[in-house]
């Protein structure tokens, strides 16, 4: 089927490209245009600002995968609620960009979606993928979509090196390290300027919320469970609950205490604590191993002396990284708009040459001599990084790619090419949520509120509006509202697929 697909393809792509393009959109969707290109609608996130129809990028998409695009672009702030909608009146484009919750695995269990499981052996990019990126999207064992691939874990210390190397630390490995670093990079004015005005660390009010919860990666370093852990009797038990998590409350309440931390992390936005790392007032932070770079670049902007860099997350038994969902959503398709299997095969054969070299430059490098120039045999630098950004980059994040492959190495700064290196790197030590593809009917009703229980109840407990009894009050609340409900229905999904 595959190989009749092609052919077909090849046959009409001259004709395609000659008439289809020049003759823009106005087709229905659904029904190809004429020449044989193929409609694709699809709605994805919008990233900076919104392309404009006829920008270079997009025309080079289509070009090389002979179709026409009419992409919904949804901003950020209400994309799920937007998808949400679309999901219940079933009004859907052929592709949707979902995310891995509640609202969208139910749907996917009702067969809202097409299973594609199946079907990715017969496509050599999708299939060549690490299938640890489709075991994280999996319900009930099967695969509604195509995952937009990320790193599985790279979550890593990012620090002033300069600082660290005048006061004589090291990068911390347990609580007690943490806490004597922190207080010495907040006490011993690291930036000389004579003032009491820098931290060792800076929260803020999301600080233990999502994959990206600070509270549950340096919990991992200490030996804590990746959100829930899974005894020896089978049972599961939540990450807060452990003494390894325990120790991270109390590091983060010790700090507090001793005005250490900023006093108002519960109330303090992410972007006003991005502005105190770029300033230059900040000793280190956990952060994605990536960001070391751009976190350089904009620290020398104000201080042209700083510097920066990253180190994995070493704990007292080793390297432990909190492993991720490995994707930034699912491209999945809905059968209310794809109608047949057919349609199906098209629409993941142009996901899969999203992948070709010729896709995976343009969306990983962009435009050659535009964004980017050779500098080597199988190397590139990036020349409009600005450009890439704005033109490229809201295509990139929304379609699917893997760095290293099938795209020419970047030419990068040593601490970028550190970052990518050390991300690829901590992939072998990432420790899994053991619940994350597993079935709680209770957590797709109440998962949200009972999670915003607990949250709430750390950040009392850190900043001493509750004791100790308080903060055991609150677990038992939780799992009095449901918590317990969601352990049990854990282990009895657990103990079903492992069957």
């Amino acid at each position: 089927m595959k190989a009749t697909k092609k052919k077909a393809v090849a046959v009409l792509s001259t004709l395609a490209l000659v008439t289809g393009l020049l003759a823009g959109c106005g087709s229905d969707e659904g029904q190809a245009a004429e020449g044989g290109v193929q409609n694709v609608s699809i709605a994805i996130a919008q990233v900076g600002d919104v392309p404009s129809k006829d920008n270079e990028v997009q025309k080079k998409i289509e070009a090389y995968t002979n179709t026409k695009l009419d992409v919904q672009w949804i901003p950020a702030s209400a994309y799920n609620d937007k998808i949400n909608v679309m999901i219940a009146s079933s009004d859907m484009p052929k592709i949707v960009k979902v995310q891995y919750n509640p609202t969208v695995t139910s749907a996917m269990r009702n067969e809202v979606f097409w299973e594609v499981g199946p079907l990715l052996k017969d496509y050599k990019n999708l299939s060549a993928q690490n299938e640890r990126f489709f075991d994280n999207i999996k319900v009930e064992g099967k695969i509604y979509g195509v995952p937009v691939f990320s790193d599985i874990a790279r979550a890593t210390v990012i620090y002033r090196k300069d600082w660290f190397e005048k006061l004589n630390l090291k990068v911390p490995t347990t609580a007690d390290e943490w806490y004597e670093t922190i207080k010495t990079l907040s006490t011993s004015d690291p930036d000389g300027d004579g003032q009491d005005n820098t931290f060792g660390l800076m929260l803020f009010k999301r600080y233990n919320e999502d994959q990206y919860s600070f509270t549950t990666r340096l919990g991992v370093s200490f030996g804590a469970p990746n959100k829930w852990k899974v005894e020896d009797d089978g049972s599961f038990t939540p990450e807060f609950m452990t003494p390894e998590y325990k120790q991270v409350m109390d590091l983060l309440k010790r700090l507090y205490d001793e005005k250490l931390l900023n006093q108002d992390f519960a109330v303090f936005d992410s972007t006003e604590a991005e502005k105190k790392y770029d300033s230059g007032l900040v000793g280190m932070r956990v952060g994605v191993a990536q960001n070391g770079k751009s976190q350089q670049e904009r620290l020398s902007k104000n201080d042209p002396d700083g510097v920066v860099d990253i180190a994995g997350l070493l704990g007292p038994n080793g390297d432990r990284v909190a492993g991720q969902t490995g994707n930034s959503g699912i491209l999945a398709f809905p059968k209310s708009t794809v109608k047949s299997e057919e349609e199906l095969k098209s629409l993941l054969a142009f996901i899969d040459k999203l992948m070709d070299p010729e896709m995976a430059t343009l969306l990983m490098r962009g435009i050659e001599d535009k964004h980017f120039t050779k500098v080597g045999e199988d190397q590139v630098e990036m020349s409009d990084f600005d450009g890439f950004q704005r033109e490229v980059k809201p295509y990139r994040d929304n379609f699917p790619y893997v760095e290293g492959y099938n795209v020419p190495k970047l030419k990068d700064t040593e601490l970028g090419e550190k970052g990518t290196e050390l991300a690829k790197a901590l992939a072998e030590h990432a420790v899994p949520n053991p619940a994350l593809t597993l079935y709680s009917p209770t957590y797709g009703d109440r998962g949200a509120d009972l999670d915003q229980m607990i949250a709430d109840a750390q950040t009392k407990y850190i900043m001493g509006k509750i004791d100790e009894a308080g903060w055991q009050k609150e677990i038992e609340n939780w799992a009095n509202a449901g918590g317990n409900k969601i352990r049990e229905e854990y282990a009895e999904d657990y103990k079903k697929q492992a069957q």
